[in-house]
């Protein structure tokens, strides 16, 4: 509830400030503009979110930048749909993987976890000194 009413604030001063500066024409302009870029973001989500996989399956990025490029960028659009001054910054500024990256770590005080090849690394990683060799012989009597 106080972070609602702290975003609330801020959305207040940001857009009045903004406005009084720019005009109502031009902060109606604003909307409509930053609606309909979010708009376009939405739609264009699903190649950004195949794009992102791509990059997952060549291992060129974490499961975690996964879910952050995609979760980031999903939020990012929602919040330039939304009308006021604030939510547009945050929204376009969500769209860049740099600031996404912070916003996690310091709002959502989201750490960084292991990496998926270290993983794959750990699970595939054979220490000789824990393997035993050996054969079995299997002897059937004749009859």
């Amino acid at each position: 509830m106080i972070y609602f009413l702290i975003y609330l604030a801020l959305e207040v001063f940001v857009s009045v400030n903004i406005s009084s500066a720019i005009g109502a024409f031009a902060t109606f302009l604003e909307i409509i503009f930053s609606a309909i870029v979010g708009f376009i973001l939405l739609a264009n989500f699903r190649n950004t979110f195949a794009d992102s996989m791509i990059a997952l399956q060549k291992r060129s990025i974490s499961f975690e930048e996964f879910q952050r490029l995609n979760t980031f960028s999903l939020l990012g659009a929602i919040l330039l749909i939304i009308p006021g001054f604030f939510t547009d910054i945050v929204g376009i500024l969500l769209q860049f993987t740099f600031f996404a990256t912070i916003f996690a770590r310091k709002v959502l005080h989201v750490e960084d976890s292991i990496d998926i090849e270290d993983l794959y690394e750990h699970k595939n990683r054979k220490d000789n000194d824990e393997i035993i060799d050996v054969e079995i012989i299997d002897h059937k009597p004749n009859r």
